[in-house]
């Protein structure tokens, strides 16, 4: 397939699947419940960070999140006191655990007292590299400031120990992009969406091999770098709508094959 034809194909499966009856049951759509920046964005990293397994379970447990939090995240972020945390002792998904859990809401909370929350903490991060992988390595050092993390470091990921990030990724997507679609937010005006990287997994690493954009083996920051440089080639203003486009031809192959 040439680049013009490629380009086109993978335009229109964008035009396809970056619609808001697509994302139904996406994680997406718990930010989606929210109106105001400050629960969007958080609400969004706390879904991000939960967000591999079944769907409706990740659904399911982001929904119990939001409850504990009287569904005011921002609120609850700011004021909460080590009493209100008991609930999320008993929290599980997957390795995400209790411990887990309480940690993050401890460190959100000493982000936005200390370094004026997650937009501007990433925009400082990326302001002092220019490189998103140092970027988010250092807004990840930032997030664990608050206290000795123990286990829980294994739940943001660190692009530059070669981690593919996908969830980190796939926040920043959420936050970053803007296309009047109703799907990503576009609330973080700070950060431009040409900086962003596509989001890597097994499926849409396969869905990128089979078109060619993708020729590396594993499912790595490598890949995700190849991936997206190659996607840059198509619209590099906007290289992560191009996700929308991958997990769609995943979802339905048969456009494909």
């Amino acid at each position: 397939m040439s680049i013009l034809n490629l380009k086109d194909f993978l335009n229109e499966a964008v035009e396809e699947y970056n619609r808001p009856n697509f994302i139904a049951n996406d994680p997406i759509s718990i930010p989606h419940q929210f109106t105001q920046k400050e629960d969007i964005e958080i609400i969004g990293f706390l879904t991000a960070t939960i967000a591999w397994g079944q769907r409706a379970t990740i659904l399911k447990n982001c929904k119990w999140l939001i409850e504990q939090m009287d569904d005011a995240p921002a609120m609850f972020i700011r004021q909460h006191e080590a009493k209100d945390l008991k609930p999320f002792s008993k929290f599980v998904h997957r390795t995400f655990n209790g411990v887990d859990c309480v940690y993050f809401l401890q460190a959100l909370q000493s982000l936005y007292k200390n370094h004026i929350g997650l937009e501007e903490s990433f925009h400082q991060a990326y302001s002092s590299t220019n490189d998103l992988a140092a970027a988010i390595s250092s807004w990840r050092q930032i997030f664990f400031n608050y206290a000795p993390p123990g286990r829980s470091v294994k739940h943001f990921a660190d692009p530059l120990r070669n981690s593919s990030a996908k969830r980190i990724c796939m926040y920043l997507r959420w936050m970053v992009r803007n296309d009047k679609k109703g799907v990503d937010f576009g609330i973080w005006k700070s950060i431009s969406p040409a900086i962003l990287n596509a989001p890597l997994d097994i499926h849409s690493g396969r869905i990128a091999r089979s078109l060619g954009l993708l020729e590396r083996k594993q499912d790595d920051w490598k890949s995700v770098i190849e991936l997206s440089d190659n996607l840059r080639l198509l619209d590099p203003n906007d290289p992560a709508k191009y996700d929308f486009a991958l997990f769609g031809i995943g979802v339905n192959e048969k456009l494909l094959f």
